[in-house]
Formats: C-alpha cells, structure tokens, sequence
C-alpha cells in the first residue's frame, strides 16, 4: 500500500525509469549491431520526420500518467471507505451502519485497518460522551430548593409581564397618537418636512413594536407545558405568523426523544424565530424535524438579509447563537449555520438519539 511515498513522485520516479530502461535497451542493441557514437543515433534516427529521443521520452510520460492514474484509481478505491466513515462521524451521525461496518483485515492494507478501528474507537468515544451529556443534562440542577429551569421560568414570565404591561402597552399608546398626528398634519397641509419627521417617528415606533412583539415571543412559552415538540413548535409557527406577514411552511415529524433534548430543542427552535422576527427581514421560512439514521436533523431557513456567521460568533453581545451552540453541545449535538448577505440562512442542527439514553 501507498503510505510514504506521494502518487506524483512514484508516477515521476516510474516515468524516468522507463526512459532509462529504453535508452539502455537502445545501447545494447546498437553496442551488439557494432554501431560507434550510438547516443548520436537517438538524435539522427527518425520516424516520421522526428528524432527517436523524443518517441522515448513520449513513452515515459505515457508510462508516468499511466502509473499515475492507476495508484489514484486504488488509492481512491481503497481510502473510499475510510473516506465515507469520517464524513458520516464529523456529520455526527454515529448510528450508520456503514459506521458500524468493520473492514476484513489483510496482508494489503493493514495501515487501512487501523485506521478504520481507531475511526471505531473514536465513534464508541463520541457515543459515550453524548450519552453522558445527555444523561447530565437531562438531571436537574437545584437552587435554593428550585431547579435552574424553574427560576429561569420565573424571571421570564415576570420579564414577559413587566415588558407587556408597561413598554409595550406605552408603545402602543405612542403609535396612536403619531397616527393622530399624521392625520392632522394631512388635514392641515403641514409642511412637507414636517409630515416626513412624523412619518420617520411613526416608522421608528412601529419597528419598536415588531421588535418587542419578538422579545414577547421569546419570553413567554417557555416550556412546552405538556405538549410534544411537534405540537410546541407548530404553535410557535403560527403565533409568528399571526406577528409579522411571513409564507411559512414546516414539516414536522412526531418523535421520541428524552425530554432534555425535547427542552432543548424547542428552546432552540424559539431562539430561531425570534432572530427572524427580529434581524432576519425574511419573507419567506421553512423549519423541518426529522429522523434520519438515528439523528434528530433539525433544519430552519430563511430567505432573509443573511449575515456573516464567524465575525457575528466575534461580535460583542452576540448571546442568540451562543446560547444556541451551548445547549445543542450540551446535548452532544452540533450545529452548522450556512449564511450570506442578502441570501437568506440555513441552521441545520443534528443531534444523535442514542437507543441507551432513549430507553
């Protein structure tokens, strides 16, 4: 097997070899034909109106390419499945059967079976540590005799009843006097500055509103209060819709899961919303829930503005995604986010539902 020594050199090292080999060949039969100067003949003899030389250097590149091609051929065809197994790991998807698969030992590629065991050993690695944070998220931390998520449900609705019952209920007060006002600037044919300024108020106060109706959202349902997660998360979809005009379409599959990564997901499903409702300007969002080879694949997408993922994990009070990779780390899960400016954003999240945690 091809370990040490790169493809292109063995290519290379095989093509200069059969340029040697034929020029050696050449000699001995001009030698034996008692031919004298027989290096010139390389230059003088010609077929086809070229110098030999050149037809023996044709052949060695040929002989090169060749060599070439063919240990890429094997090489690929032997790393393929080496290849599969650490895509299906860094994907976290620890449940494949191909991950499972054990390749047969042999005097041949010996180097690809250890390889492929310690591939073995690094996924029953993962699966005890993502059975472990599962396990560990899933006990509750008491405070004071309260567990954490308790009085974290607390401050909430308190936070979610202060923000109702004083900025919100101010902001809407403020809105209908601006709308007064714009009415009597019209019937008095104020200035045309004048009813501009009070139209940029008036656009100010109402992205306050949208902006609190958000915050409000993300406050209040804080658990899924007896529901399932499919029912949670389609509740939350259609108290969007009915915040912002937004085509919203979803697909979501009703599994059994613990009831911390249940938390946690509708968690992070309501963290999502919020930052379309918020930043994302979106017009159109899909959110999908499925189980593929053993994984929780949460998939949400928006159409919106985008942005730029490694300078916003950078910038200062970025909370919303880091809280969103905390909680799905803590489940042993990973998250990837695939965003560009003015081309929308995709979060895809995939969390392995391990059949020891599950029973």
């Amino acid at each position: 097997m091809i370990a040490k020594t790169s493809r292109s050199m063995l290519a290379l090292y095989s093509g200069i070899a059969t340029l040697l080999i034929l020029v050696f060949v050449l000699f001995t039969y001009l030698f034996a034909t008692g031919q004298k100067n027989w290096w010139l003949q390389l230059f003088q003899v010609k077929v086809l109106f070229i110098p030999m030389i050149f037809y023996l250097l044709a052949i060695s590149i040929v002989v090169g390419i060749s060599i070439f091609v063919l240990l890429s051929f094997t090489q690929k065809r032997l790393l393929a499945p080496i290849e599969e197994k650490m895509r299906l790991l860094a994907n976290g998807n620890l449940e494949s059967k191909t991950l499972n698969e054990n390749m047969p030992l042999s005097a041949s590629n010996k180097e690809l079976f250890n390889m492929d065991n310690d591939i073995h050993q690094i996924k029953e690695k993962l699966k005890e540590m993502s059975s472990e944070l599962q396990i560990l998220n899933a006990r509750p931390q008491v405070v004071d005799g309260q567990t954490k998520e308790e009085i974290l449900e607390n401050e909430r609705h308190r936070l979610a009843r202060e923000l109702h019952d004083s900025v919100s209920q101010q902001l809407f007060a403020a809105m209908m006097m601006m709308s007064a006002l714009n009415e009597q600037a019209i019937k008095t044919d104020a200035p045309e500055v004048q009813r501009k300024q009070l139209a940029m108020v008036s656009d100010i106060i109402n992205a306050s509103q949208s902006e609190m109706r958000a915050l409000l959202l993300h406050l209040r349902p804080v658990t899924l209060e007896g529901k399932s997660l499919k029912q949670g998360i389609e509740q939350l979809l259609r108290e969007l819709q009915t915040k912002i005009k937004i085509s919203l379409k979803w697909e979501i599959e009703d599994l059994v899961m613990p009831n911390s990564i249940e938390d946690q997901l509708f968690r992070v499903v309501q963290e999502l919303l919020s930052n379309t409702l918020r930043h994302a300007k979106a017009e159109e969002l899909e959110v999908y829930l499925n189980l593929i080879d053993q994984n929780i694949l949460l998939r949400v997408m928006d159409d919106g503005v985008g942005f730029d993922p490694e300078k916003q994990q950078q910038k200062a009070g970025s909370y919303g995604l880091m809280n969103i990779r905390e909680r799905i780390t803590g489940v042993g899960g990973t998250l990837k986010i695939i965003s560009f400016k003015n081309q929308g954003t995709s979060v895809e999240i995939k969390i392995p539902l391990l059949k020891e945690v599950v029973s």
